[in-house]
């Protein structure tokens, strides 16, 4: 393999941190706040535009002209470091690992710098790879997958996807590339292989290197 891909919330740190708490408290508030939308219709057009569009944002986009540069500022408007504190462990077990890897996430670059400070990975990362990357679509889609490949040069089945979501490992798997799951879920067909937490990469990437060299 040449190349990693790691989601962002809640597979770099754990979901127990909480951290998408304080952007869901922030989303209702844009929904209603910003856009008028009535409290009692926000959880239901936020399921309904996340099960249609993959996040909330394409939904308000389409159907409520919202500008996504000013809803991505708001709703990742947040203190991140309340809830995240610097890993050195996992900082320097990712640093060991000896490929190109990359964020690759449906949140901001913004966001996406604060919580890697937060968690003490300034650096480890070659890029930063949003929900800019394809126009705003998000993963599932497969666009953005497109795009980051384009981008990266690397062929798809010679890249690995980590993720601590289902749908998003479909598509990647879909395309060709390997996959790890992080967290609780069941695994699927379409996850190579299952970790609990993002520290133990390290042997869910000895995956790869056994079939290389069987």
């Amino acid at each position: 393999m040449d190349y990693i891909l790691f989601d962002l919330d809640n597979t770099l740190y754990s979901p127990d941190r909480e951290l998408f708490s304080l952007i869901d408290r922030r989303i209702n508030r844009y929904m209603n706040e910003v856009v008028g939308i009535p409290l009692t219709e926000v959880d239901t057009l936020r399921r309904a535009y996340w099960h249609r569009y993959g996040v909330t944002m394409q939904g308000l986009m389409r159907h409520h002209g919202v500008n996504p540069e000013e809803y991505l500022g708001y709703v990742h408007d947040i203190d991140v470091s309340s809830r995240l504190h610097p890993d050195l462990e996992l900082r320097a077990t990712l640093a060991a690992i000896p490929l190109p890897k990359a964020v690759f996430t449906n949140s901001s670059r913004d966001h996406s710098e604060r919580v890697l400070s937060a968690l003490g990975l300034n650096g480890v990362f070659e890029e930063i790879f949003d929900i800019r990357i394809a126009n705003y679509l998000p993963k599932p889609s497969p666009e953005p997958y497109h795009a980051v490949l384009d981008r990266i040069g690397v062929a798809a089945s010679r890249c690995i996807m980590v993720e601590d979501a289902v749908e998003n490992l479909r598509t990647a798997k879909e395309l060709g590339m390997g996959t790890i799951l992080v967290g609780d879920l069941p695994a699927s067909p379409q996850v190579d292989v299952h970790i609990q937490s993002i520290g133990e990469i390290s042997a869910a990437l000895n995956h790869w290197a056994v079939q290389g060299a069987s």
